[in-house]
C-alpha cells in the first residue's frame, strides 16, 4: 500500500485545478511541477476530505488527458459523493524496480532488462529509484537514488538462480519506498508470479498495500511454468496491483519493453478527484471507492483505474 494517513490542504489543492481543454487520447507532454510540496499523490484523507488519484486509459490502452469534473462519478461504500475538488496530477515519482532473478526466469532475463531500460527512458531528472532484486530472498540492491543508471548497471549482473520470495520482496520495496519524500510514488515489479519462498502471506501483503501510499504495476511473465505457484502468478500480481490503484500487465516475451514504456507514461498523467462524505466516522474502518467515467460525445467507452479503498482516521 504501515498506514498512510496523510492531512490534504484543500486550499492548496484548488490552486491547482486548471485542467481545461476537449479530451485526447494522446500522451501529455511534461511540464514542470507546479504543486506544493504537501499535495497528494495517492489516495490519502483527513477529517474532511478523501483525495483519489485516477487513471483513464482508451480501448488502446493509451492515458486519457483533458477531462472534466463532470466526466466523473465517485461512490464511497455505496454512496455517491459531490466532487469538491478535480485536478491533473503530474510532477516527479519515486519508482521502486522489484527485478524477479529466480530460476523459474531464466531466459526471461535478457528482456525483462531490455523492459526496465525502456521504463527509465520515461523518467525525468527529478525522479528516484531504488531496486530490489529476489530470488530465494529479496535484497536491496540499489538503495534510493537519483541516477536510474545505477539500477541498470545493477541490472547487467543479474543471473538466475533460487526460489522465488516475491512477497517478501514487495514488503522491503515498500519499507524503503517509505524513505522518498516525493509526494508521488510507485512500484514496478518485472516477475512471472510463482511465490514459493516468502515468509510473508499474500493476505498480509495485500493489508500493506492497502495501507501504503505507492502504486503497484507489475508486468507478468509468464509461459512456462510447471508448479502450482506459478500457474497462481498472474492473480497474484493482479490483485497486489490492483489493490494499489496500479494494474498487472501480462506480456509475451516481444512485448516487455513496450509495455514497460507506456506504464512510465501513464505514472504521469493522473487526475485527482477529491471529495468530503458526509458524516464520516473516524473509526479506522476500510472504505471501498468506486470511480465512473462518463466519456464526452465522440469518445469510445474509457476505463478508469484507481485505488480501491482507504482507511478512515481514527479519532
Amino acid at each position: 500500500m504501515l498506514r498512510t494517513i496523510a492531512l490534504a490542504s484543500a486550499a492548496a489543492l484548488c490552486a491547482s485545478l486548471t485542467l481545461c481543454g476537449q479530451a485526447t487520447i494522446e500522451p501529455r507532454p511534461k511540464v514542470p511541477p507546479q504543486r506544493p510540496a504537501n499535495a497528494p499523490a495517492n489516495l490519502r484523507v483527513d477529517t474532511s476530505l478523501v483525495l483519489v488519484p485516477v487513471i483513464v486509459n482508451d480501448p488502446l490502452n493509451r492515458p486519457v488527458t483533458g477531462l472534466e469534473r463532470e466526466n466523473f462519478r465517485v461512490f464511497d461504500d455505496q454512496h455517491e459523493q459531490k466532487i469538491t475538488h478535480f485536478s491533473m496530477d503530474d510532477e516527479p515519482v519515486a519508482v521502486g524496480l522489484v527485478f524477479d532473478t529466480s530460476g523459474s526466469m531464466g531466459a526471461k532475463l535478457g528482456r525483462s532488462r531490455l523492459a526496465a531500460a525502456a521504463f527509465f527512458r520515461t523518467t525525468d531528472v527529478q525522479d528516484e529509484f531504488f531496486l530490489v532484486e529476489f530470488d530465494s530472498q529479496p535484497r536491496l540492491a540499489v538503495p534510493l537514488t537519483n541516477s536510474p543508471r545505477e539500477v541498470q548497471n545493477e541490472l547487467t549482473f543479474t543471473r538466475s538462480k533460487g526460489s522465488t520470495a516475491l512477497l517478501d520482496a514487495i514488503v522491503l520495496a515498500l519499507h524503503e519506498m517509505k524513505k522518498s519524500k516525493k509526494n508521488k510514488k510507485a512500484l514496478l515489479i518485472i516477475s512471472d508470479g510463482g511465490d514459493n519462498h516468502s515468509r510473508y502471506t499474500a493476505n498480509e501483503v495485500r493489508d500493506l498495500v492497502r495501507e501504503s501510499d505507492s502504486l503497484i504495476y507489475a508486468i507478468g511473465v509468464f509461459g512456462g511454468g510447471s508448479t502450482l505457484e506459478e500457474f497462481g502468478g498472474p492473480s497474484l500480481l493482479s490483485q497486489m496491483a490492483e489493490q494499489s490503484g496500479g494494474r498487472l500487465f501480462p506480456a509475451n516475451w516481444a512485448e516487455l519493453p513496450d509495455i514497460a514504456g507506456k506504464i512510465g507514461i501513464e505514472l504521469r498523467n493522473r487526475y485527482v478527484l477529491g471529495y468530503s462524505p458526509a458524516g464520516q466516522a473516524r473509526d479506522g474502518r476500510y472504505h471501498r471507492v468506486l470511480v465512473r467515467v462518463l466519456p464526452p460525445r465522440g469518445l469510445p467507452p474509457l476505463r478508469a483505474h484507481w485505488r480501491l479503498g482507504y482507511y478512515a482516521p481514527v479519532e
